[in-house]
């Protein structure tokens, strides 16, 4: 069941279509690729020495030839480590010496970071594109390696927004589902559709290379490797059917964008990996058409938990439309998902609670952490740390993660739910909520904000929306929010600027 048969298949039976595209130029064909990967493999084993179940890290930016070597490693049957490109120097050495990978795969531009922090059980540093690299290629074709479906396949490590990062081990069949998952549920993909990596191909965006390639779409790569807003419109209506993954934060630079072009050339924008806000997607969906989908999941599940599909965000005349709209859809036809509460006993229709789920595509647990595999994966139940609440139909809102829930005079308090409000004022950029220490409250509400906007003015428009309690006591503006390199909002590293500015405030006063 080695998810790299797919290619070799491909490459046999329709070696013609195009597999790989770099911007506007066409690469690789499916027969070129497969043969790129059957060679990568073969010198993976022959030239260094590597054995089914080692590890082999990737550490680049966005480039073509992060998909060959991807399919290499599991052609060779061998584990992927793909890591996100932005880290330190020493994040990436944690990383290396935490999955024990035997060989990287380096990007010149990010040798220089790579190797002082390089662990012992590294043997080799290959940069891409170097003579060593050109060797790989050089081999001779070696046919896919037999993999059982509960193989390891990728090691995803996590963010780490608190604490070091962990290596989630998802299995052949982890892969195989969630890539049929999408082209069952978020959209059928026909050769000749494309797909555009503009969102890290070490992360959520290479995930979707999984499907694309099941189904012999193109993978496209921008030629800047990163995330531009123009070059998107302008990839599009060259690679007509093109699909991408973005964040939310993505979704909305693209919006706001003013290049116009043809709405037509895009397929589908699926958004998730982090809070998309009504407002944002409204503005969006104004822009687009009936083209977002959106996904919630977690590296854990990756990229498959619940699904918000096009056609549901396209039918905007439906009484319910907001509401869905502010949601992340309903659990995926591979999950069973729950709302529990704090002793784990199953939440009413409507009530807050951890969102937990099981079903094939959860990963196996967390690589060489019994302790956090024990605690995070409970009787097969993924424990995901989100909280939300699913209403009458079955559509799932998140509220937060439980440990961004702010307990105020004794009640619960969601920061999304306020973020949503203040993001709607359009003069707020960015908003994030956390809760403050009070003698008094136990806690009070306080927002931090990107934007030009007087706090009067974000006062009245909680009182239009929400309960009096929950509007914030304090509003703090900041020329930016901390954020991870992901993109994702730091409340951890917020809530402790918060604290010392209070500290810094209380000394100023005494």
């Amino acid at each position: 069941m080695n998810i790299a048969l797919w290619l070799e298949r491909l490459g046999k039976s329709s070696p013609e279509l195009l597999a790989v595209a770099h911007g506007t130029r066409a690469l690789w064909t499916y027969g070129e690729l497969a043969t790129h990967v059957s060679q990568i493999a073969r010198g993976l084993i022959e030239q260094h020495r590597l054995a089914p179940g080692d590890r082999v890290a990737i550490i680049a930016k966005n480039c073509p030839e992060i998909i060959e070597i991807l399919y290499g490693i599991w052609a060779a049957g061998l584990v992927a480590v793909p890591c996100n490109a932005k880290l330190h120097g020493a994040e990436f050495g944690y990383i290396l010496e935490q999955s024990g990978s035997r060989l990287a795969f380096v990007s010149a531009d990010l040798l220089g970071t790579v190797a002082p922090f390089a662990p012992g059980n590294v043997e080799s540093l290959v940069t891409i594109g170097s003579a060593d690299y050109v060797r790989l290629l050089e081999a001779d074709p070696l046919p896919c390696m037999p993999r059982r479906p509960d193989d390891l396949a990728w090691l995803f490590y996590t963010s780490g927004t608190t604490g070091k990062p962990k290596g989630a081990m998802l299995t052949h069949r982890n892969l195989s589902v969630m890539a049929h998952a999408y082209a069952a549920e978020v959209e059928p993909i026909v050769p000749g559709d494309a797909i555009l990596h503009a969102a890290p191909m070490t992360h959520g965006s290479g995930l979707y290379i999984i499907p694309h390639i099941m189904r012999g779409a193109t993978n496209v790569v921008p030629e800047s490797g990163a995330f531009e807003a123009e070059e998107i419109f302008q990839l599009s209506e060259y690679w007509r059917r093109m699909s991408m993954f973005a964040a939310p934060t993505m979704v909305k630079r693209m919006t706001a964008c003013p290049r116009d072009f043809d709405v037509t050339s895009l397929r589908t924008i699926t958004y998730g990996g982090g809070p998309m806000y009504v407002e944002d997607a409204r503005t969006a969906f104004d822009r687009f058409g009936p083209r977002l989908a959106q996904i919630f999941g977690q590296g854990e599940s990756p990229m498959t938990i619940t699904c918000l599909p096009k056609h549901v965000i396209a039918d905007s005349a439906h009484p319910r439309w907001l509401d869905r709209l502010a949601s992340v859809g309903m659990p995926f036809a591979c999950i069973d998902l729950r709302i529990v509460d704090a002793e784990g006993r199953p939440c009413p229709v409507g009530e807050t609670g951890e969102i937990v789920c099981r079903g094939p595509v959860v990963m196996a647990g967390y690589w060489n952490n019994a302790e956090a595999s024990a605690r995070t994966l409970n009787n097969g139940w993924l424990q995901t740390g989100d909280m939300g609440a699913l209403d009458d139909q079955g559509y799932l809102t998140l509220k937060d993660r439980s440990k961004d829930m702010i307990i105020s005079g004794g009640t619960n308090i969601y920061p999304r739910e306020i973020e949503e409000v203040l993001q709607a004022h359009p003069a707020v950029v960015e908003v994030s909520v956390i809760g403050r220490k009070d003698p008094e409250w136990g806690e009070i509400v306080v927002a931090y904000v990107v934007g030009d906007v007087q706090p009067a003015e974000l006062d009245r428009l909680c009182l239009e929306r929400i309960a009096r309690f929950k509007r914030p006591k304090d509003y703090v503006f900041v020329p930016s929010l901390p954020k991870n390199n992901y993109g994702k909002i730091l409340k951890t590293e917020l809530r402790e600027l918060d604290r010392q500015r209070v500290q810094q405030l209380a000394n100023a006063s005494s």
